[in-house]
């Protein structure tokens, strides 16, 4: 039986269209997707859209339609997007879906209400619409918060439902210290103990129907909706069927991919909210940095968001996955430009990759008697070895893989492209097209299937023409 592997992004809100941040975050996924289904694993993929919410709410009155027709369009944006980057998810989940999401939501809603974890207090705090949470006086930068400096901080006092996650902190500190959790890089492990160092407080987990007439209903209290965090994060339960228990084919998750802003809410509520359902919790929780676009963070009063649809009507999807993945070590902000992007097409993917390609291609056409070069090879497998040999030795599999496991993405590139370098020498240095050397060229197609291979997940749409071609 082949091994599982479930692997999610976040879901973002349908507040806007997508941009090139959450672009990077799901190119990410897709590629160990890919890598896991190339080593023969049942692979689940799951990524969506939160669609419920203040921000959502408000922004869609502001522009004059219903909040269904709003999400609506957002969503249908963020679906295009895993198109056209050639996304490889099995699903895409909708957190305004009352067949396949609500119904989850319920149950473990109970589940927690059932445990004693969840109870109604007065609240009074600084609430920023921008994160959708309350916020604490600690967090906030000179009376603003440090990740929406552009709004107004909002002072509530309400009745709501919170849910004991304090009761979970040091079994979560536990998990975390121990890798029962894992939170890679390292750096991000170390920075969340630290963050709560002083214990996790209960968080709310509900607001007044009035303040929020968009969402879920708290079952048993049709004046309270369902916050944001037992709602959205319960979509990497629901997308894979719960609470039907078909849920237990692919979890616990693999792997969360996560950006850095959203790693306290994926390694502190979700684990409280699954240890109170007594529910398995995810592997681990890798983490990625923010993209600056041209050297400066992206900001609407700029004018730089960058929308990953729109640049996929200039470029490819694999010249737009290839930048993104190349220009940004694991775990660090990265920057985008065009002009990089640009610059990488031309001078890796069409010079070193396509000149290649297209050298041993032709040159092989042109050479009589290969085809049943090949198959004696083929036939003679002690010397179709040493045919091989040769060359794909002096490819640093072992440590590709080791990347792969480190997410080094960037990495994992450097050394196929340092592969595709040696093969571009090899081609000069033995002249095929003087001495028709058949075993050369057999060794240059071996070496470009295996180059194929190791690049498909990155820039699957090529990889699949080269194979096709060779």
């Amino acid at each position: 039986m082949a091994k599982k592997f479930y692997i999610t992004t976040t879901i973002p809100y349908a507040n806007a269209p997508p941009h090139i941040g959450f672009a990077l975050e799901i190119v990410l996924a897709d590629v160990l997707a890919r890598y896991h289904k190339q080593k023969g694993e049942e692979v689940f993929f799951l990524t969506g859209t939160d669609e419920h919410g203040v921000k959502n709410y408000q922004t869609a009155k502001k522009e004059g339609l219903s909040t269904k027709d709003f999400v609506d369009r957002n969503s249908e944006k963020f679906r295009e997007l895993t198109k056209v980057l050639n996304i490889s998810n099995n699903y895409f989940i909708r957190t305004t879906d009352k067949k396949v999401h609500w119904p989850g939501v319920i149950e473990i809603w109970k589940k927690l209400e059932g445990k004693g974890d969840i109870y109604k207090k007065k609240y009074s705090g600084n609430y920023c619409s921008g994160c959708e949470r309350f916020i604490t006086e600690k967090e906030l930068v000179d009376g603003i918060c440090p990740n929406h400096p552009s709004l107004e901080i909002q002072h509530l006092s309400e009745e709501n439902y919170f849910f004991k996650l304090s009761k979970y902190s040091d079994k979560i500190k536990e998990l975390i210290k121990t890798n029962k959790l894992k939170i890679f890089p390292a750096k991000w492990k170390n920075d969340f103990l630290s963050l709560i160092r002083d214990g996790l407080t209960d968080v709310s987990f509900s607001r007044e129907k009035e303040h929020l007439p968009w969402g879920i209903p708290v079952p048993g209290d049709e004046n309270q909706i369902m916050y944001v965090w037992p709602d959205a994060l319960s979509n990497y339960l629901t997308g894979i069927g719960y609470p039907n228990e078909r849920y237990k084919k692919f979890w616990p998750a693999n792997i969360h991919i996560v950006g850095k802003d959203m790693l306290r809410f994926h390694t502190g509520i979700w684990p409280g909210m699954l240890l109170s359902a007594g529910i398995p919790l995810p592997k681990e929780v890798i983490v990625h940095g923010f993209l600056t676009v041209d050297g400066k963070k992206m900001s609407k009063s700029l004018g730089n968001v960058v929308d990953p649809i729109k640049l996929a009507e200039k470029y490819s999807s694999d010249s737009i996955r290839f930048s993104l993945i190349r220009d940004t070590p694991f775990g660090d902000d990265g920057d985008f430009s065009e002009e990089v992007l640009v610059s990488r097409h031309n001078n890796e993917l069409a010079n070193k990759l396509g000149n290649l390609v297209a050298r041993v291609a032709g040159l092989i056409e042109k050479t009589e008697g290969f085809q049943s070069f090949v198959r004696d090879a083929k036939r003679e497998k002690n010397g179709m070895e040493k045919t091989t040999n040769s060359l794909l030795k002096k490819l640093k599999e072992k440590d590709i893989e080791k990347h792969f496991g480190n997410f080094e993405f960037d990495k994992a590139l450097n050394e196929i492209f340092a592969f595709i370098d040696v093969c571009n020498e090899y081609v000069q240095s033995k002249k095929p097209w003087e001495t028709k050397d058949k075993k050369v060229l057999y060794e240059l197609k071996e070496a470009i299937l295996k180059i194929a291979d190791l690049l498909w997940s990155f820039i699957p749409e090529s990889s699949e023409k080269i194979k096709k071609q060779f």
